[in-house]
């Protein structure tokens, strides 16, 4: 990492509200729905102020909508990263959508055995690994500047729970929607120094 003196503030914000085509698991993109849209516009009007200079988004469809009305709302560029992506569906493609077959796997996550792989897809090792590689060049990119992230509430919670230290008095919620984390890459690692839930 260089320019550790002058950090940037990263804002990592999961999407908003995505309605689905298909009834299964497919790692289909999604589209926001009205309300989505609406959580959109209202992320970037909390952050009015704030001089985010770009956003970086997920590949998936309803990560990029989101970042595309917030950054037209803040008169910014947007640019995609492959790493934003959340952690694929695997073996899980094709069973209905309306069960949860990733929820054994999570929550051994969140109980620290990032070992643990979704059959056919990505341990959570290697879904941090990623996400910190991402985050870690647009750090990098924008020092002493502030960029809004928009990516997915798996990949932002295990990086929230694997990557930061917690400034004190902050307490990381669950990510909404459009809820997002502030965040700054320092000499001595990722902080999180603030948490904002959507209005």
């Amino acid at each position: 990492m260089t320019m550790l003196h002058c950090p940037a503030t990263v804002l990592l914000a999961r999407h908003g509200e995505a309605a689905y085509e298909s009834t299964t698991w497919s790692g289909e993109g999604g589209s926001l729905t009205r309300d989505g849209r609406a959580q959109a516009a209202a992320l970037a009007d909390r952050l009015h102020g704030r001089r985010v200079v770009h956003v970086y988004s997920s590949t998936m469809a309803r990560a990029v909508q989101t970042a595309e009305i917030a950054a037209a709302r803040l008169g910014v560029d947007v640019t995609t990263r492959t790493g934003l992506q959340e952690f694929a569906v695997g073996d899980h493609y094709g069973v209905a959508r309306d069960t949860d077959p990733f929820a054994a796997t999570f929550r051994r996550w969140l109980d620290d055995d990032l070992s643990l792989r979704v059959p056919g897809g990505e341990t959570g090792e290697e879904v941090v690994a990623r996400v910190n590689t991402v985050l870690g060049d647009i750090a990098d990119a924008h020092p002493g500047e502030t960029v809004l992230v928009i990516a997915h509430g798996g990949i932002l919670t295990l990086a929230v729970r694997n990557l930061l230290t917690f400034e004190s008095g902050v307490k990381p919620e669950v990510f909404a929607n459009c809820a997002f984390a502030e965040t700054e890459l320092r000499g001595d690692g990722w902080r999180l120094t603030g948490w904002s839930e959507p209005d």
